[in-house]
């Protein structure tokens, strides 16, 4: 008995951590010809936000950006290739998140794995010309406005400001060179 007590000791000290952080991915067409998927959703989102009406009559580009930026708030906190990262990255892509959310009418504690997989499902239908599909593939229960309405929430975007200002701050990161490398 004392033995199997001994071995529970490291899953209870596992437990006693708390809980794991939340992980998210991109499907595997969101980041063909990408070799880090952190890397492509930064400037691919940066893209879309960048602009005063973000992918506006364009909701499957909207679809993805929104996903990407999911992604992006679940990695980037964990992720260690970006040593370069403002301070205030992580909270400023938190206040970002309720926004997204909040226009979308997403849940606010939905997991980001449902939620980028629906919006990419979205995507692909819009861009197979389904719109009934792409309604389909948002359930009411992650988007709580229903998939009709989403869908014309990211046809017609608003300017997201707290979502740009820090995907622009990512790829600022991003962008600058590292202190650790040394030079030649």
């Amino acid at each position: 008995m004392n033995r199997s007590l001994l071995l529970m000791l490291p899953l209870l000290a596992a437990c006693a951590q708390g809980p794991l952080p939340e992980t998210a991915r991109l499907p595997l067409d969101a980041v063909v010809g990408a070799g880090d998927p952190m890397r492509s959703a930064v400037f691919s989102a940066n893209a879309v936000f960048a602009q005063r009406s973000p992918a506006a009559g364009h909701p499957a580009e909207a679809a993805r950006a929104i996903a990407q930026m999911e992604f992006l708030a679940v990695d980037l906190p964990q992720n260690n290739n970006l040593t370069n990262a403002s301070a205030t990255l992580v909270p400023d892509l938190n206040i970002a998140r309720r926004e997204w959310r909040g226009v979308l009418g997403i849940a606010p504690d939905a997991p980001a794995q449902p939620v980028i997989n629906a919006l990419y499902a979205a995507g692909r239908a819009l861009d197979a010309g389904n719109a009934d599909a792409a309604a389909a593939a948002l359930p009411s229960n992650i988007f709580r406005k229903g998939g009709s309405a989403t869908l014309a929430q990211l046809n017609a975007l608003p300017r997201l400001p707290n979502t740009a200002a820090a995907v622009a701050t990512a790829q600022q990161s991003l962008q600058q060179p590292t202190t650790s490398r040394i030079a030649l």
